[in-house]
């Protein structure tokens, strides 16, 4: 058997948004790493007033009370400060109608549950890096609210 090691092994401030409690444990247990935090919230309103502590990635549920997924993303694609904040989108919903308007929102990527924990993981280290790339690769001032 192949030895255990941490997938997210570059420094990544995650939030992790699902009205599911069990599932947001889940995330912070199977996320987490010596070099990835992962922080949770409930629904889109409390995401949306939890961005402003800066955050490298969100994961982010469609069905949710209070704010919904879409709306949610919707927000962060409207305000400069998140607008190129990489979100990927996990939910039970695999509907063409939901892919297709996640993606029209904003959505850097898209998972359905129940999730791998584990592909997850590298599809994260891959958005991560993919954006970090593009942002250095930027003129000077493009991305920069990213960052704040």
């Amino acid at each position: 058997m192949a030895e255990f090691f941490y997938v997210l092994d570059e420094s990544a401030r995650i939030l992790f948004v699902d009205d599911d409690p069990i599932l947001r444990e889940f995330a912070q247990v199977n996320l987490a790493s010596p070099a990835a935090s992962v922080d949770v919230a409930a629904n889109g309103a409390e995401a949306l007033e939890r961005l402003i502590e800066g955050f490298d990635i969100v994961l982010l549920d469609l069905e949710m009370p209070v704010l919904d997924g879409f709306d949610t993303l919707a927000a962060l694609r409207t305000n400069p400060r998140t607008r190129e904040l990489p979100v990927i989108v996990q939910t039970g919903r695999e509907d063409v109608e939901a892919i297709d308007r996640a993606f029209r929102l904003g959505a850097t990527s898209f998972v359905t549950k129940p999730l791998n924990w584990r592909l997850l993981s590298y599809q994260m280290l891959y958005v991560l890096r993919a954006s970090r790339a593009e942002r250095k690769a930027a003129p000077d001032g493009v991305g920069a609210e990213r960052a704040a």
